[in-house]
């Protein structure tokens, strides 16, 4: 390889001599800076406004000529010539590696030899992202503890946390490897009964990746001792009505089954009484069945319990006992028209009072001015 680039490198010069001219001090190579995903194609163009004949040439941050003209200097079967002409020299690098990175140079060959400098910037694309820290159910109350981790990222990616749908705020930590990073970001958490089923998401977001982000999810799993409720279906429960009491229970494992026991022993009817699941089913209700219900459920975790006390109603007599609306109107009615008279009778009697009154004033004030002029008679 040494050799072949010696050998251009004596071509180019004579090259160069040959076709330098007066003209060349306005010749100016013009390149640009390139931006490109690791993994993709990066084309490198050097263009020269005037040029009198002159050869351009294309070399790597190693100073190893890649292109002189059309004449292909390295071996690398990733690069080739896209287009050469008196006025442009255009390369295409495929499968841009990270290493691919740095400064390449233009040279126009006139004398001096003139340059222009092109930065390739390469971009790392973050691995696909991996929880770790959560490998068995926990127990309510325990510390838990995620950690986020991707590699590959160039520059380091940033990770966001996910519970469900709110953001929350994780501890990052960067760390390089060679020309990536690696980075990891953990949150941590005691975690209850409400994070049993809760979503933890991290999310990967880095410029190669445009707006889609590298996602991956762990959703919790949350151990639990028991919560139990019961739930009735009638509010006034009468003979012979069907009748049922729910046993409502959560819990992690999932309480099964439940127990349920009448008055601190066993269900005293089992034909009329019966068991299906969760549910106590009273098909026939009687005054028998007066008393306490109670639902028990259990795991590894604890018990819980729940009770219900249950009075069965006659309905001849809920009907016998039922309001009579005549009679209650009746003595609405009466109360109502006490009170009318009431207050016409007061208004009248505060309406006489007031006259009385003013008569006394008016009485009082014809004998003040008699009394007043008195003394005037005298003299």
């Amino acid at each position: 390889l040494k050799g072949q680039c010696d050998s251009f490198l004596t071509f180019s010069l004579t090259l160069c001599l040959c076709g330098t001219t007066a003209g060349s001090q306005g010749q100016f190579p013009v390149t640009q800076n390139v931006t490109v995903v690791e993994g993709s194609a990066a084309n490198m163009t050097c263009r020269v406004d005037y040029n009198d004949n002159t050869s351009l040439q294309w070399s790597n941050p190693a100073q190893q000529t890649l292109f002189f003209g059309d004449k292909k200097a390295l071996r690398d079967n990733r690069i080739e010539l896209v287009r050469a002409s008196w006025k442009e020299l255009t390369i295409s690098i495929s499968d841009v590696t990270l290493s691919d990175e740095g400064q390449y140079t233009c040279s126009l060959f006139t004398m001096p030899v003139k340059t222009s400098k092109a930065f390739l910037t390469v971009l790392g694309v973050p691995e696909k992202p991996e929880i770790t820290g959560f490998t068995r159910p926990a127990v309510e109350g325990e510390e838990v503890t995620l950690t986020c981790t991707t590699s590959g990222s160039k520059p380091a990616a940033n990770i966001r946390w996910f519970r469900n749908d709110k953001e929350v705020q994780g501890v990052k930590e960067v760390n390089a490897t060679g020309r990536s990073f690696v980075v990891r970001s953990t949150v941590r958490l005691q975690v209850d009964r409400n994070d049993d089923g809760a979503a933890y998401t991290c999310s990967v977001e880095h410029v190669a990746l445009n707006s889609t982000p590298h996602q991956v999810t762990e959703v919790l799993e949350v151990h639990y001792a028991p919560q139990v409720e019961i739930v009735h279906s009638l509010i006034v429960p009468q003979e012979g009505q069907y009748f049922k009491l729910e046993c409502v229970s959560k819990g992690n494992p999932l309480p099964e089954p439940v127990l349920w026991t009448k008055d601190g022993g066993d269900l005293p009817d089992v034909e009329r009484m019966i068991v299906e699941g969760r549910e106590l089913i009273i098909t026939s209700l009687n005054k028998t069945d007066n008393g306490t219900y109670r639902c028990e459920a259990h795991n590894h975790l604890g018990s819980n319990s729940d009770e219900y006390v249950l009075f069965v109603y006659d309905p001849n007599a809920l009907t016998q006992h039922s309001p009579d609306h005549a009679l209650i109107g009746g003595v609405v009615a009466v109360v109502v028209f006490i009170s009318l008279c009431f207050i016409i009778v007061l208004g009248r009697y505060l309406a006489r009072h007031k006259d009385i009154t003013r008569e006394r004033q008016e009485m009082w004030f014809i004998s003040s001015r008699k009394t007043l002029a008195l003394p005037i008679i005298t003299l």
